[in-house]
């Protein structure tokens, strides 16, 4: 059982500065379990029935979810919506009493890496818009699969991170995760019979 889950989507781990090293933080971590998504799944398809049971199973044993990714384009990359279509709607429409009704409860943490300054995003900003706008469809899914969403820890400027800023960042998302397991109580994992 894991305290807490990363689930990682970024197209190739191996290539990536910052969400690489953040998933390196987390796996350091006694009782997180960090899986890169993309890994599991290179072509990018997830059956709904197969591989989205397997996923489901990983979840159930979880006490808490995080989902980490670099936002692009003002969005998640396209594994992560093509997990949420297979595994979601398996979970909460397919078996929502024998799935979805047992996640329910579990603590969401979305942990982000954004390629530009914070400044960049509000109404004067660049972007136009704010990581919490950007982030709504994420909030609006943990609300309907009732998952109490929890404050995004969001590393900015993350593709032009010099190596001290890039270990700074690491250790941050290593505090923010001990604090998302220490503050938030966890699902308690029940087996289903």
């Amino acid at each position: 059982m894991a305290k807490a889950l990363v689930l990682v989507f970024h197209r190739d781990l191996s290539k990536s500065k910052a969400n690489a090293a953040l998933a390196i933080a987390a796996d350091g971590i006694d009782g997180v379990e960090v899986v890169d998504v993309q890994a599991r799944y290179r072509d990018g398809v997830i059956d709904m029935t197969k591989a989205a049971g397997s996923e489901a199973e990983k979840l159930l044993g979880a006490e808490r979810i995080v989902l980490q990714f670099p936002i692009q384009w003002y969005s998640t990359p396209a594994l992560l919506k093509a997990w949420q279509d297979a595994v979601l709607t398996r979970m909460y429409y397919v078996y929502p009493r024998e799935e979805g009704g047992r996640l329910a409860g579990t603590p969401l943490m979305v942990a982000a890496t954004a390629g530009n300054a914070p400044e960049a995003y509000g109404r004067d900003g660049g972007n136009h818009f704010s990581i919490d706008e950007i982030l709504t469809p994420l909030k609006a899914t943990a609300h309907r699969c009732s998952l109490p969403w929890q404050e995004p820890h969001i590393v900015f400027t993350a593709d032009k991170l010099q190596p001290e800023a890039l270990e700074q960042a690491a250790r941050g998302y290593e505090r923010a995760l001990r604090n998302f397991i220490s503050r938030t109580p966890g699902r308690a994992v029940q087996w289903a019979a």
